[in-house]
């Protein structure tokens, strides 16, 4: 076979030496541009030559495998890739789904008025010079937590001499210094003096670089090859044929819709993160039917080529790829700015081209644009995938892209993916300040590290402890908010800790069942990598047990944070700001522990209205309320983790927000009770469920398979009961009627409770209620109307006279 480097090299001198495989993945052309006279064409890109998409795919997956070893799990997890534009947008995104964990962008062209730039650089060899860089998430390149920046891997499709690569590092390291770089790159053509330029950069910031690349190899270039060139390219111009219809018919394609995700980026132009890559791969299937639907069958379709736009290559990319899958004969490739010599020759890289006006406005003004080796590659069907933006009159119009492609196919088809274009950030006030890293433990919580990030404030040295009845009087007085301080932390007698440890033994299969239950429908049926959200602190064991199933059960390590929310004040606002950064809110799930009346899922839906992507929708391990849809149970019955405070949610407080403490920028607060380690049970809790997901893995699997059948729609049957409860005992306040399990314990460990109604014949879900209630004078009436296990009543009229001199309730005021 010709290597189609020979035309050129014939005709200049110009010699490519280098790793064997050099000329399989680069052919020869001649640009027209006064700057450089050659242009390496690569056969595995799918800019200039269409290929296989799995080829083009397959070459940056691998190249971002090599980063992900080269770095080691620790710093990959950190890393983020930077590719350039154009014609390695989807090489960079390519690589990065090698390194599976890591955000992506690109660079651009094309300026967002609403997008602040978060730096630019010069191509000083390019037909188009300046690069900028629109990251919807300001903190992009700050991403690594608390180990500081991570690692940056730069991706081109070759590394020629370096200066692209330098301009970026000069200015990226001014601004977010970093201590180490990877280049990657299809080939590296660096001549040594290029070599030493990177290495005197690496001495002067103290910064590491390593280059990776497929092949490596040089470049050599007679003297006098510009001038040379320009003068062949002249020649040519009068010799060769393009295949350029100057006035070719409007067309009308065959318009396929692809049923793009909702609020899915359509590219790297401003990030796309894992979690965007996931929802990505799970969407493929479907659009690749639909697209196979559209053109009539594999048959009807024949030999097909996706072409993208300009910056957008990954998309068509995978959308091609996702076609080949499907069993299609397929090609990919891509228009372009760069405008380069077309020669009907075997030897030659760019055999034909189509010319065509700019068709999205671009802002460096009208220009033509081009399509190489489209005509005469045999392809049946043309299959344009272009973005909303540049889904114009001029696309269509005659000479347009659509009509060009007419004369190269019999038949042309368009799918147009929705543009992102990030919300503009409110100019009238300043920017937030960067939003701390979440909290771990061991510094804060006794939960491992990667089981919980606590998005609060650690205000375990400020005094907030408060005795039950001082806080109780104050709250109901109106002076006061239950989450502007803490109740003293209820310590367990021996008694009450043996009840404890009884109640969890044999109730950890039933709550093992609840969590792999819970889990699998929010896998299947919210996101295949949800961002799983506690609400702090009763939610948090939760969280940690539905985190530590899908790694049992799917080998998947799904993200888990922790989150206040108050009632009557909403959610912690800056936690969602940093949560929107660092993931997609789509996929935020909310985790709580059980649903009581309601109160907390309506806070939360209310809350989010201000905060558009986030589904308020709560994943909970229990539902007695019918409050949620998602649930691994509607039953009442005693879950341990609300047996105690602190000792069982890894020795964090409840959530505090005062204004004192908590300014408009601050996360709300928490405490640290470090000193009641040796109480504390949170791991033995969570590893005592653990222990039983063998026992209980088939019966989990039956229970999704009849909840994904069931009707699961909530009928707010608590609420409703809460409201009878309230008038019939004349308490007149929902407040203060805490139905199910939970709510019931929390009302006899921290409020000042009145009365408890329990089920006739509960049994031992309430043998621990039946202990506190003993403990603290309380009154247990026996109802056989409940649809709750129990329902605990708050002192409706509280002062502290309402109470005898030991604290224990008395009867109303």
């Amino acid at each position: 076979m010709v290597w189609t480097g020979t035309w050129v090299s014939d005709r200049l001198g110009i010699e490519l030496a280098g790793d064997d495989e050099l000329r399989g993945l680069l052919g020869l052309a001649l640009r027209r541009n006064p700057k450089r006279a050659h242009l390496l064409v690569s056969g595995v890109l799918g800019k200039h030559v269409p290929q296989l998409p799995s080829v083009v795919h397959g070459h940056g997956v691998t190249l971002g495998r090599r980063v992900r070893a080269l770095l080691g799990p620790e710093e990959a997890a950190r890393a983020v890739v930077l590719g350039y534009a154009e014609t390695a947008t989807a090489l960079g995104h390519a690589v990065a789904d090698g390194l599976e964990s890591a955000p992506y962008l690109h660079s651009t062209r094309r300026p967002v008025a609403s997008v602040p730039s978060a730096g630019g650089f010069e191509e000083s060899h390019s037909h188009a010079t300046s690069h900028l860089l629109l990251p919807e998430d300001p903190a992009f390149f700050d991403r690594g937590g608390e180990a500081g920046r991570g690692p940056l891997v730069l991706v081109d499709d070759e590394f020629s001499t370096g200066n692209t690569v330098l301009n970026t590092l000069r200015d990226l390291h001014a601004r977010h210094p970093r201590t180490h770089y990877v280049i990657v790159a299809l080939v590296d053509m660096r001549a040594s003096g290029d070599a030493d330029r990177l290495a005197a950069f690496a001495e002067e910031t103290g910064a590491r670089i390593d280059v990776v690349a497929h092949a490596r190899g040089t470049v050599r270039l007679p003297d006098d090859v510009l001038a040379r060139g320009l003068r062949l390219v002249e020649e040519q111009d009068g010799r060769t044929a393009d295949p350029l219809v100057p006035c070719a018919p409007a067309v009308a394609p065959v318009r396929l819709e692809l049923g793009w995700p909702a609020g899915l980026p359509d590219g790297g132009r401003h990030g796309f993160t894992p979690d965007h890559r996931d929802r990505l791969r799970q969407a493929l299937p479907a659009m690749a039917a639909r697209i196979v639907d559209g053109l009539g069958g594999p048959e009807r379709a024949g030999r097909v080529l996706v072409l993208g736009f300009e910056e957008l290559m990954y998309a068509p990319l995978v959308l091609a790829g996702a076609l080949e899958e499907a069993g299609l004969d397929v090609r990919f490739s891509t228009t372009t700015r760069s405008p380069v010599l077309a020669v009907d020759d075997p030897g030659y890289a760019i055999r034909t081209r189509l010319a065509f006006p700019a068709h999205d406005d671009p802002a460096d003004g009208p220009g033509e644009r081009y399509a190489y080796n489209v005509a005469g590659g045999g392809f049946d069907t043309v299959l344009a995938v272009v973005d909303s933006a540049a889904d114009t009159p001029a696309l269509h119009a005659p000479g347009g892209l659509l009509a060009q492609l007419a004369t190269a196919a019999p038949r042309v088809a368009l799918a147009v993916v929705p543009a992102h274009t990030p919300a503009p950030r409110t100019p009238d006030r300043q920017e937030p300040p960067v939003l701390p890293a979440p909290l771990r433990g061991p510094d804060f919580s006794s939960y491992e590290p990667d089981d919980v990030g606590w998005l609060l404030q650690d205000l375990s040295a400020v005094r907030l402890e408060a005795p039950v009845e001082e806080r109780e009087e104050a709250v109901q007085r109106g002076g006061a908010h239950y989450a502007e301080s803490l109740p003293v932390e209820y310590q367990p007698t021996e008694e009450y800790q043996e009840l404890y440890r009884d109640a969890l033994a044999g109730s950890a299969a039933r709550i093992a069942r609840a969590v792999g239950t819970v889990t699998e429908l929010v896998l299947a049926e919210r996101s295949p990598r949800p961002v799983l959200v506690s609400l702090a602190r009763a939610g948090t064991p939760v969280g940690v047990l539905m985190r530590r199933w899908a790694r049992y059960r799917h080998g998947t390590e799904l993200p888990h944070y922790a989150v206040s929310i108050v009632r009557g004040r909403g959610i912690d606002a800056n936690a969602l700001r940093w949560l929107a950064a660092h993931h997609d809110p789509a996929d935020v799930v909310f985790v709580d522990g059980w649903t009581g009346k309601g109160a907390i899922t309506r806070e939360l839906a209310d809350a989010l209205a201000e905060f558009p992507g986030f589904d308020p929708e709560i994943a909970v391990l229990a539902d007695p309320g019918s409050c949620v849809r998602t649930y691994g149970t509607r039953e009442d019955f005693l879950i341990p983790s609300a047996c105690l405070n602190s000792t069982v949610s890894g020795l964090i407080s409840r959530t505090v927000l005062r204004d004192d403490l908590v300014g408009p920028h601050d996360y709300h607060g928490a405490k640290f009770y470090r000193e009641l380690s040796g109480s504390d049970v949170s791991r033995d809790f969570v590893a005592a469920v653990e222990a039983r997901f063998d026992e209980v893995a088939d019966a989990v699997d039956q229970q999704v398979k009849e909840a994904a059948s069931a009707d699961r729609a909530p009928t707010w049957e608590g609420w409703a009961a809460v409201e009878r409860i309230s008038e019939e005992q004349g308490i007149h306040d929902v407040n203060l009627v805490k139905p199910g399990v939970g709510e019931t314990t929390r009302v006899l460990l921290r409020r000042v409770p009145w009365k408890i109604l329990a089920r006739r014949g509960a049994g031992a879900d309430l043998a621990h209620i039946r202990l506190l209630a003993e403990q603290r004078g309380v009154p247990v009436e026996e109802r056989d109307d409940l649809p709750y296990t129990c329902v605990g009543l708050i002192h409706p009229r509280y002062t502290r006279g309402a109470t005898g001199a030991d604290g224990k309730a008395v009867g109303s005021a």
